[in-house]
């Protein structure tokens, strides 16, 4: 098999990334947007080994289960990959994939319980993030093709909420009228390089991320913005490096409030435009939910919010727990999470720590358990799971309860495996137990649709003691 050739074959499987599988002699071709069951026609596009690239020319024999995409750039964009994929079916699948995941990756075979469904298939996303650029002379506003910078243009998005068409006709009548010049990523010059916003309830925070530190004109895309929307803010966020690294440090408001006030379960908060929100408010509460009903909080159980951020979930469990501990290593996060906790009359119950998980946490469970606390641990890590010092900090002090928050099947099936004694590290490589020594095991595996027409999902793991 070599690049460019032009092969038929059927498609046996679907891929962790969601794309066909199908089988011929002794490669393994991976065709995205091809279904199970497909007759394709595709192309070679790069070849490894016994392992091929492709790209998909022709469905010869679709699957029944094949609908039409809703948007119009469905395939060019990287955003999506399940668009052509019935609802139902896309549920199954993520449901699936995390099984495999635990057991091809830690050899768990357990029970995986049907994927949590989005309330919308489209338009749910709260958050939106277009870079801007100039192509040869033509100002392009859209997302990037996929595993390239290569901007694919939208004037609007299916998966984003309807106020997304609006700030790309915004932004491109600032842009042409004003002769603001948009970046080139060859050279380093041009000044608008992303516009990034974030919905929190009825209002938008809007960032323009710029290579310097004055938006000229800023003045006219107010009033272009203000005969659209009636409630948003408007910064400018600093940004000078050459890198793929979307925001700098620096933000400035020109416009509106800096905080815009919501509430959760409870919990009264601000979200500023460095906030961190799911994107998808209505999973969100469904999983805040679980992991509040999972914790099992009561008045003797202390809980360990691992990976806080600016302390929303810690403070969550503060309500229903003896004590919370919120883990987080970005200072400023732990003051929001410090002063979230005062606002909520919560301030004797929560206490932020400012601190790197690995370090901190063994110290934290080993001063509790000389308390004799009960005490449970959230895990919420980044997508590349948590760090083993956390995992050996809970084997060995052995919290009664674990609850792990995963954006990622394979990283999850990983810690899962050390968590269980599945799996171990010999040095930096990790291997496979025959001598078993099984200190927690899993109690429920529940995996959610945060991100519906897309490959990801994400999942919450209880565990308890043994």
């Amino acid at each position: 098999m070599r690049k460019n050739d032009e092969l038929i074959g059927n498609v046996s499987a679907i891929g962790s990334n969601m794309e066909g599988i199908v089988r011929i002699e002794d490669f393994v071709c991976f065709v995205p947007f091809a279904l199970v069951g497909e007759k394709i026609k595709f192309k070679v596009l790069k070849v490894t080994k016994n392992i091929a690239f492709c790209k998909l020319l022709e469905v010869l024999t679709p699957a029944e289960q094949r609908v039409r995409p809703r948007c119009c750039v469905y395939g060019k964009c990287g955003g999506c990959q399940l668009q052509h994929l019935r609802y139902k079916e896309q549920l199954k699948l993520k449901t699936t994939t995390v099984k495999d995941c635990l057991k091809k990756i830690a050899g768990i075979d357990c029970e995986v319980l049907p994927c949590v469904k989005s309330d919308l298939e489209y338009e749910y996303r709260n958050k939106l993030q277009l870079p801007v650029r100039n192509d040869n002379g033509e100002i392009k506003i859209g997302f990037f093709a996929q595993n390239s910078h290569r901007i694919v243009e939208v004037s609007e998005c299916p998966i984003q909420n309807s106020w997304c068409e609006g700030i790309i006709s915004a932004i491109k009548e600032f842009v042409l009228k004003n002769n603001i010049s948009c970046y080139n990523e060859e050279n380093g010059e041009g000044l608008l390089r992303h516009v990034v916003v974030r919905r929190v309830d009825l209002s938008l925070m809007i960032t323009l991320v710029i290579n310097g530190n004055k938006l000229p004109h800023f003045d006219k895309l107010i009033d272009i913005l203000s005969q659209k929307f009636k409630n948003f803010s408007l910064f400018i966020n600093e940004n000078l490096e050459n890198s793929n690294v979307i925001l700098g440090d620096k933000f400035t408001l020109l416009y509106g409030d800096e905080f815009y006030q919501t509430e959760e379960f409870g919990i009264k908060y601000p979200v500023n435009v460095q906030s961190f929100m799911q994107v998808n408010n209505y999973v969100k509460s469904k999983l805040y939910s679980n992991v509040i009903d999972a914790v099992s909080a009561d008045e003797n159980t202390v809980v360990i919010d691992a990976y806080s951020g600016a302390g929303l979930m810690t403070a969550m469990l503060g309500r229903y727990a003896k004590k919370a501990y919120g883990i987080e290593i970005i200072k400023e996060a732990v003051m929001a999470g410090n002063e979230l906790a005062i606002k909520n009359g919560l301030d004797d119950k929560v206490k932020n720590i400012c601190a790197s998980c690995e370090e901190e946490l063994p110290k934290l469970i080993a001063r509790l358990k000389a308390e004799n606390a009960k005490i449970s641990v959230v895990l919420d890590p980044p997508r590349k799971g948590c760090d083993k010092k956390v995992i050996d900090a809970i084997l060995s002090a052995k919290p009664d309860k674990v609850v792990y928050v995963s954006c990622s099947p394979q990283t999850l099936a990983r810690d899962l495996g050390l968590l269980t004694g599945v799996l171990y590290y010999d040095g930096n490589n990790l291997k496979k137990s025959t001598d078993i020594e099984q200190i927690y095991k899993l109690e429920k595996v529940q995996p959610y649709d945060m991100f519906p027409q897309t490959k990801h999902v994400e999942t919450l793991v209880c565990l308890s003691r043994k």
